[in-house]
């Protein structure tokens, strides 16, 4: 097995292709940190400068991150997921809801769209469907702002995880 270059060693078209998808269908936010990673560079460096990007984006375009995520369960079947996407929702058994699940997850789905005007976003490695469930319920209620900053730590939350999987490559 031939080993990939670190970060730093990979040209910027390839940098983008590696780590564009970190942040869901965001690849601006690895265009910005490239030019800062060096040989070597360790997970969390990687993370912070990431999260430092989007921490300092303008609010409408923290919004377009938080819409490009899939919506959990309502839309599981139809939804154009990422592999990682794909592979996140299936780990927490997103895709096993009974029907009383999934109709409950659809409502909390279209109340908390209609409330927020972006998806419900919860980083569901290492959680079950009834634990994620549980947080839409509570969530649902938030302020928007309170909801807009928990969506974004979640999405910080997604990217740290999904760099730990593929840092493993490198």
């Amino acid at each position: 097995m031939s080993q990939t270059p670190y970060p730093k060693q990979l040209n910027e078209t390839q940098f983008i292709e590696a780590f564009g998808s970190i942040y869901e269908h965001s690849p601006w936010v690895a265009e910005a940190v490239y030019t800062s990673m060096t040989p070597g560079i360790d997970v969390r460096v990687m993370a912070e400068a990431m999260q430092s990007v989007v921490d300092e984006a303008s609010d409408v375009l923290k919004l377009e991150l938080l819409c490009a995520h899939p919506d959990l369960a309502g839309r599981l079947s139809l939804a154009e997921l990422t592999e990682s996407s794909r592979s996140e929702q299936t780990g927490a058994g997103l895709d096993q809801c009974t029907p009383a699940e999934l109709a409950e997850f659809q409502e909390l789905n279209n109340a908390y769209l209609e409330k927020f005007g972006f998806p419900f976003i919860f980083a569901v490695k290492g959680f079950h469907r009834a634990d994620i469930l549980e947080a839409f319920r509570v969530r649902v209620h938030h302020s928007r702002e309170e909801e807009f900053n928990t969506a974004i730590e979640q999405v910080h939350r997604i990217a740290r995880l999904r760099l730990e999987t593929i840092a493993n490559e490198f």
